[in-house]
């Protein structure tokens, strides 16, 4: 079972999510996730566990727990598929707009507000 896990402290490492969620069951690998430029936690992560009612268990007991001075918010993770069509279909759609000669004015605007 593949966990999400949000709002985590900065400080929180991928050991500290181990240790966390070990005490429910079998972790199979947890995963702060980075900035890319950075390298500093972007707030939230992913833990796998080996058995899914080790894993509801988790859940149910750590959603909205305190842990590390915040609040988590812990909930089976959507597959990742999902999250990338989602986003590439709105950049394809918006990609194609702005081909198009009546929008050419559109983005120029656009890109004067920006500057």
């Amino acid at each position: 079972m593949n966990i999400y896990i949000s709002n985590l402290s900065f400080g929180v490492t991928d050991a500290d999510l181990t240790e966390l969620f070990s005490e429910y069951g079998d972790v199979t690998s947890a995963k702060v996730i980075t900035d890319r430029e950075t390298g500093k936690s972007r707030g939230f992560g992913f833990v796998e566990m080996a058995n899914d009612g080790e894993g509801q268990k988790a859940i149910d007991e750590l959603n909205e727990a305190e842990y590390d001075g915040k609040n988590i918010s812990v909930s089976i993770a959507k597959p990742r598929e999902d999250r990338r069509s989602g986003g590439g279909g709105g950049f394809n759609r918006g990609g194609g707009n702005r081909g198009g000669g009546g929008n050419r004015g559109g983005g120029g605007g656009y890109n004067s507000r920006r500057y």
